[in-house]
């Protein structure tokens, strides 16, 4: 009997908040490690590292392996004053596993270890060159920010790097080759993607290094993930040593789905987008890119998704599309219900590339008595909002039924390509609770988006779930 559960995006608990996410492939189990974000939280990463697990043939059953690294574990963070940012793990040549991090109010790199991927990680030291001075305090060194980690043998390759715009004193992603202890620099830093200040653009022009840097090898060949300087996109340049050189190469996802023209035009976004952070990880035998979306309306409350990629004959990534599928790698079983906060693109009229105004449609959650979990749904609809799902495979399905709640008088219209006439069309009025509506609607078999537009007057109106419905068999 298969008791898989079906992978989808974001596939951790609706309730969880972990962006950032680095994936790695431990005695057949997946670990993310990411920041910790907490819904409605008004700054970045303000929980404690925790870390969720997978088997590697069940990409839809995580593990909450709970708190691996308290953020009051840092000597310099006694008070618990300061946010752990975006950390990575790599084991050592030990065989132990080394968690990589920096604080929010200091430029240095931070170390702590466990003896298994998901323990309890003790702090270490920070890193430093042989004379002792850490990485970050030596004249001349850039702040040192998202730590991305690489283990070869008895040497470990240790990224940084964050360059916004208007900050000439920095100049891109720099590398350094750890000894055995995991902490003293044996080689001197390199870099290995220019900032957007950086005069010499080395082939990174447009798409130059914001933030996020993470390494990762495929056979011969050395892949630098990194967020660009828009933010939404996740770049990789390619080298045939950690050291580099590395040559721009494309763009592997955006959050906003642009460079998408699928269903819209390239450069039209088909989500809010905003900062983002992740990595490629084989799985199996099949590769998958990691990011991470925003919900709340706001950058504070981002959560993990994940999207299978390919790979060329010359090594490239075709840039992928944003879906409910995720991690499922094929289209999901239409019949049934589907809960609203798994949408992959909400559009409006006037569309934002980043995050919106207050008062869009946005993912949000609520905890109401008698619940053990909060409850995730999308609010802030209004008129001509354009809320998508991809894919289903839809096999005799004759029906279709919505769960809103909120003030909202109007109709809600689906479709399965935007430039064509609604399939059907449920009409809604104000309620104050979930209350589900039901249309009959015909559908050729076969696998579609799907997507919900409303038009009509709203001040509140809520979308729980929408289903797909196969009379015969209710």
């Amino acid at each position: 009997m298969n008791t898989n559960k079906t992978a989808i995006n974001p596939y951790l608990p609706s309730w969880e908040y972990i962006p950032d996410g680095e994936p790695y492939v431990f005695d057949g189990r997946v670990y993310v490690y990411g920041s910790h974000d907490i819904y409605d939280g008004h700054v970045f990463c303000l929980g404690d590292y925790v870390c969720y697990s997978a088997p590697v043939d069940d990409l839809g059953d995580w593990r909450y392996e709970g708190v691996i690294y308290p953020k009051t574990s840092d000597p310099l963070n006694k008070n618990g004053r300061m946010c752990l940012y975006a950390p990575d793990v790599t084991k050592g040549p030990d065989g132990r596993y080394y968690l990589y991090y920096v604080l929010d109010k200091v430029s240095v790199v931070s170390v702590a270890v466990c003896d298994t991927p998901a323990g309890r990680y003790e702090f270490l030291g920070y890193v430093h060159y042989k004379d002792g001075t850490k990485l970050g305090d030596r004249k001349g060194d850039e702040p040192q920010f998202d730590p991305g980690v690489l283990t070869e043998g008895d040497r470990a390759y240790l990224y940084t790097g964050f360059c916004p715009r208007g900050d000439k004193s920095r100049t891109g992603s720099y590398m350094v080759v750890l000894g055995p202890d995991m902490l003293t620099i044996e080689e001197e830093p390199v870099l290995i993607a220019p900032g957007i200040e950086n005069p010499d653009k080395f082939g990174f022009d447009g798409h130059e290094f914001f933030e996020a840097p993470s390494i990762r090898k495929r056979g011969e060949l050395y892949y630098f993930i990194y967020s660009s300087i828009w933010m939404h996109e996740l770049c990789y340049a390619v080298s045939e040593s950690p050291a580099g050189p590395f040559e721009f190469k494309g763009t592997i996802i955006s959050n906003a789905d642009i460079g998408i023209s699928t269903y819209k035009e390239a450069d039209v976004p088909g989500n809010f987008g905003g900062n983002n952070h992740g990595s490629i990880i084989e799985i199996g035998t099949k590769w998958y890119i990691f990011y991470h979306r925003h919900t709340n309306g706001t950058w504070y409350s981002r959560q993990g998704c994940a999207e299978p990629i390919t790979f060329e004959a010359d090594g490239t990534i075709p840039q992928v599309e944003i879906t409910t599928q995720g991690l499922n790698g094929e289209p999901l079983t239409g019949e049934g219900e589907h809960m609203a906060y798994t949408v992959c693109n909400i559009m409006i009229d006037k569309q934002a590339l980043y995050i919106g105004e207050p008062g869009n449609p946005t993912v949000k959650e609520r905890l109401d008595d008698g619940m053990e979990y909060p409850q995730a749904f999308i609010a802030g609809i209004k008129n001509n909002t354009i809320l998508g799902f991809k894919y289903f495979n839809c096999m005799g399905i004759n029906a279709f039924e919505i769960k809103t709640r909120g003030y909202g008088d109007g109709v809600f219209e689906l479709r399965t390509d935007l430039n064509k006439e609604a399939i059907g069309k449920i009409q809604v009025h104000n309620d104050n609770e979930w209350t589900s509506y039901e249309t009959d609607i015909e559908l050729p078999d076969g696998v579609y988006p799907i997507y919900i537009t409303f038009k009509g007057n709203s001040s509140s109106l809520q979308l729980l779930s929408f289903s797909l419905i196969n009379r015969s068999n209710k």
